[in-house]
């Protein structure tokens, strides 16, 4: 791989991480908490996690879009990351 190719990548990994970081944590923690909700009892007061975890964001609802957001970001972020791994690597 050319070294356009890798500053290329570098940027497109560099770009993509600080939009992806907020909703992947959201998802994660929201989840989380939600969880630690149902098994005490409480889920009923928590509805709200449930909402944020399922993207909706009060009159903003991107329920149906929202997952697939995370999981293309999640996977643009491992493949470059891993891309970049790997050009990193000592060759033998």
């Amino acid at each position: 791989m050319n070294l356009l190719n890798k500053v290329a990548l570098r940027q497109l990994h560099y770009k993509i991480a600080p939009f992806m970081i907020f909703p992947l944590l959201l998802t994660v923690i929201t989840g989380t908490l939600f969880q630690v909700a149902v098994v005490t009892g409480n889920a009923n007061d928590f509805i709200w996690l449930l909402e944020l975890h399922r993207g909706k964001f009060g009159r903003i609802n991107l329920e149906m879009i929202y997952p697939f957001l995370n999981g293309f970001g999640l996977l643009m972020l491992g493949i470059t990351g891993v891309v970049m791994w790997l050009q990193t690597r000592p060759r033998n």
